[in-house]
């Protein structure tokens, strides 16, 4: 049987993998574990692939153009996550390596946290709690209500949509700034960036990373917002400026944000915003649940099985480049 390496740090495997997806994976080849409980360097990538099929690569294991280049055994890299920004598809390519990555299948978790933390933000949940975990006396504050509000929703993807519904239900008017997608649901308005930020009650980025996002929500954007606005991040921490995000904190100039990702290691919320009294913070586990990690952990198993067979998975990011591939299959 062909030898797959599966990347995830020993402490993450069982979280970010699981043990159904495992005992999958053993079905259909050898498989090769990260004992270590760190992410691995590219050197330390170099060697534990050699003699390896296929990869199976954590979401923040870095693949770059040394790797590729030393591994001429390697069929295919297959992240196991949406997010494939840590590895170099053009030097994979170059390789003839396959590149593939999981579809989304954490659209209703990271929906159901959006709502979770409007309503602490709402009704000061996590602030009330902490004081009285601090054997505080805790003068009760006057919430708000989710429902006849106003959310605005930044990207409209499978997660917004989810959202959406969600907020729906609550009784909130909804409203959508995506420049490449019209929503088919006329209860929703579509509105420029700015007319979003100044009407909404709670601003949820949810737009994809790029180099057209970075730092979409800067310090003119949050100057659009109302005082009494929660901003809220699920998507990726490159999206804020996160001084100017401080910055409107620091001044009042928002009544509140929640932060799921970050700049701070593994994606997670950077400790000075994490810290601050009007932010609720979680460490990137919008996600982390048990049917949406197993919907990419089980999706990977499929795709390095199909790899293994000589077929194109679904899920290829670079298919007419999969030379190595193509020769196996053709042989």
């Amino acid at each position: 049987m062909p030898t797959v390496l599966v990347t995830h740090p020993r402490q993450r495997l069982q979280t970010y993998f699981g043990e159904q997806a495992l005992t999958d994976l053993h079905q259909v080849a050898r498989v090769k574990l990260n004992p270590d409980d760190h992410d691995w360097s590219t050197a330390e990538l170099i060697e534990a692939a050699q003699g390896c099929a296929v990869l199976i690569a954590y979401r923040q294991t870095v693949l770059d153009t040394n790797f590729f280049a030393a591994v001429p055994g390697l069929l295919a890299t297959v992240r196991c996550a949406v997010d494939i920004r840590t590895i170099d598809v053009a030097a994979a390519s170059r390789e003839g390596v396959l590149v593939t990555r999981a579809s989304p299948g954490f659209g209703p978790s990271v929906a159901e946290w959006v709502m979770g933390v409007m309503i602490d933000l709402s009704r000061h949940i996590t602030a009330a709690s902490l004081a009285y975990r601090q054997g505080q006396t805790v003068e009760p504050r006057m919430g708000l209500e989710l429902r006849g509000a106003c959310l605005g929703i930044i990207g409209y993807g499978e997660i917004g949509r989810h959202v959406a519904r969600l907020a729906q239900a609550f009784g909130m008017r909804v409203c959508v700034h995506d420049p490449y997608v019209t929503p088919q649901d006329r209860t929703l308005q579509s509105l420029g960036l700015r007319e979003l930020m100044a009407c909404a009650d709670h601003v949820v980025c949810l737009a994809p990373a790029s180099a057209e996002t970075e730092k979409l929500i800067n310090a003119q954007t949050l100057s659009w917002m109302k005082n009494t606005a929660f901003f809220i991040n699920a998507s990726r921490g490159q999206l804020v400026d996160e001084q100017a995000l401080l910055h409107a904190l620091d001044h009042g100039w928002l009544a509140g944000a929640a932060l799921d990702v970050g700049l701070a290691a593994d994606q997670m919320p950077s400790p000075e915003l994490a810290r601050h009294p009007r932010v609720v913070a979680t460490p990137h586990v919008g996600g982390l649940t048990p049917p949406a990690m197993a919907h990419q952990a089980l999706e990977t198993v499929v795709q390095t099985a199909a790899i293994l067979q000589g077929r194109m998975p679904h899920g290829a990011v670079n298919p007419d480049h999969a030379q190595r591939l193509l020769d196996r299959a053709t042989r």
